[in-house]
């Protein structure tokens, strides 16, 4: 059954035309230039074919909740998603959503100034405009559609990603209502914001989390909501 995704309001960009790309569980909401519907979907469907592919010849990557080493002539998605994931002893799949982000990301770059692409809450940026991204934590939380940040990078591409322990379907052995990382690119915002998310059961392992991430040179910032609390790291400028 299809869930509107009501959040996906919840991102900024003034002057960006709207496109939307589906293939398979994939459901991209793309911000770009111009409407890149056709050339975006034909991406997605070659990166899910690169990707599904493999998994058939190395089905251990699909399931694996730990660092799994990917076979020789992986494609670049699975050897990327398996080096960030081994950074955190997860499994690959768990950077999955991000990943393909980037991938497509980093071919519409090549045609448009400005790309933005939303998958499942896993956020891939590439542009110079000024962006507003406002917290979604579930519908119990104090803070969601009220928090608002920007990232405060010089870069222009970055990645933005949120897990939840409450909200959604993805797997999280944590509690936390939502954990957002900025970070250089959207596979390793995934998977931190997975590790991270993991670690949070309980109000009192916030601050424990906070301070992980800032000595985590692959996180540039981090929010951690869970019920009526709220931890804030980094280069997240709140507005």
């Amino acid at each position: 059954m299809y869930q509107e995704r009501t959040y996906r309001s919840l991102i900024e960009a003034d002057d960006l035309v709207t496109s939307r790309v589906c293939a398979g569980e994939s459901d991209l909401f793309i911000l770009a230039n111009q409407d890149v519907t056709r050339s975006g979907r034909g991406f997605l469907l070659e990166i899910r074919n690169d990707l599904e592919s493999y998994i058939n010849r190395d089905p251990t990557f699909l399931t694996s909740r730990v660092a799994h080493s990917p076979l020789r002539n992986a494609p670049w998605i699975v050897i990327r998603m398996a080096e960030v994931s081994s950074y955190y002893n997860i499994g690959p799949m768990a950077a999955v959503a991000g990943a393909v982000a980037d991938c497509v990301g980093q071919q519409l770059m090549k045609s448009q100034t400005d790309v933005i692409i939303e998958n499942g809450g896993d956020i891939f940026v590439h542009t110079r405009k000024p962006i507003v991204f406002t917290l979604y934590a579930g519908e119990n939380s104090p803070f969601s559609g009220k928090l608002k940040f920007k990232p405060a990078l010089s870069e222009s591409s970055f990645g933005v990603c949120t897990s939840s322990g409450t909200v959604g379907h993805s797997y999280s052995q944590g509690r936390a209502d939502a954990v957002c990382v900025v970070s250089q690119t959207a596979c390793q915002a995934d998977a931190a914001a997975t590790a991270m998310g993991n670690k949070v059961k309980h109000k009192k392992d916030i601050g424990q989390v906070i301070q992980e991430a800032s000595n985590n040179h692959n996180i540039l910032g981090i929010i951690v909501a869970l019920e009526d609390k709220l931890g804030i790291w980094g280069k997240v400028e709140i507005i």
